[in-house]
């Protein structure tokens, strides 16, 4: 009896001993997990009129992320592709306006996917000091513009999608109006010193008077008058402010030449409705952190949301080429 009972004494000490290291071994692992926390700098280059919806992503995942530094660059999108294909810059998110500008510019080389996930529409900002500002509607812009003394501007087009889509809108009008050799007659009239880098340039001219008026995207328009009062904007009809499928059979009727990929090639950029997208260019040097942002970014009630807060609008789904490349821990969510 007494010998059993010893017996079961070593295998109880046993047991416990055994069961002891197991949750050690558990604690343990949990504490690592809850201790490991994301650390580093984390480079986001993206189009300028995203610099206030960016600013609300970069609060919010820093503050999850206490040990992350999130870098913001804004620019023109063309120009900020260049400084990743043409100059190397260790990129670790790249956001344009214009989903093409990935495309064609920075895939298949630089980046091997392309998730597209918001979209926007063409709007006229001016100034309460604007000339004729009591008088410009959505229909009669275009004789406004055009009348003697009124000084308007847009971004390069060579540049920033907003500019060559500021050229694209004015094809479109003169078919849209009826009013042959209005589209001559706004190039004309657009001075070289009004043509700016960056769409979001042509803001401080509004509010200082070196321009009346300026063709810029609605998200930046609203976004810029809840700061400023005296700046406004006036809508512009669906057949060729560029928001709505619907009219993608129109809106393909217009056309620029930009510069291409290269040094002395060209493209053609045909008119479409304005979709943002976004990827992860292999020069970066980040990629989990950017995984873990995009993960908050993609979440409709995170990332989206707050890009809907700030005045940008989304789209309903997020459509991705090149999805059989996306990183593992995005591809659930995308879909």
């Amino acid at each position: 009896m007494l010998k059993k009972r010893k017996l079961w004494l070593i295998m109880l000490m046993v047991g416990v001993l055994v069961l002891g290291g197991c949750v050690s071994k558990d604690s343990s692992s949990n504490v690592e997990m809850k201790d490991k926390q994301l650390e580093g700098n984390l480079i986001i280059y993206h189009a300028g009129s995203l610099t206030i919806p960016f600013e609300f992503l970069e609060q919010k995942f820093e503050e999850k992320y206490p040990k992350v530094d999130v870098i913001r660059t804004p620019g023109g999108s063309r120009t900020i592709a260049r400084k990743v294909t043409e100059f190397g810059d260790a990129v670790d998110i790249l956001c344009s306006a214009d989903y093409t500008v990935i495309d064609t510019l920075v895939m298949p080389k630089f980046a091997n996917w392309n998730a597209l996930f918001a979209e926007n529409s063409m709007v006229i900002m001016y100034s309460k000091e604007s000339k004729y500002a009591d008088e410009i509607t959505s229909e009669n812009w275009y004789e406004i513009l055009t009348r003697e003394g009124v000084n308007y501007g847009h971004s390069d087009p060579n540049a920033d999608p907003c500019g060559y889509r500021s050229v694209l809108l004015w094809q479109l009008a003169e078919n849209h109006y009826g009013v042959k050799g209005l589209n001559a007659k706004l190039i004309e009239n657009c001075p070289e010193k009004n043509i700016r880098a960056k769409s979001v340039e042509l803001i401080a001219m509004l509010e200082t008077g070196a321009l009346d008026y300026a063709f810029e995207y609605e998200s930046v328009g609203m976004q810029r008058a809840k700061i400023n009062p005296d700046l406004m904007y006036v809508k512009l009809p669906k057949e060729i402010n560029l928001s709505s499928i619907e009219y993608k059979d129109d809106y393909v009727k217009s056309a620029i030449k930009l510069d291409g990929r290269t040094p002395g090639e060209f493209i053609t950029k045909k008119g479409q409705p304005i979709v943002y997208s976004l990827t992860m260019p292999n020069t970066g040097k980040n990629n989990e952190i950017a995984v873990e942002f995009l993960k908050f970014l993609f979440d409709k009630e995170q990332g989206m949301r707050l890009l809907e807060e700030a005045g940008q609008p989304v789209l309903d789904n997020i459509k991705v080429f090149g999805e059989e490349n996306l990183p593992m821990k995005l591809q659930d969510i995308v879909k």
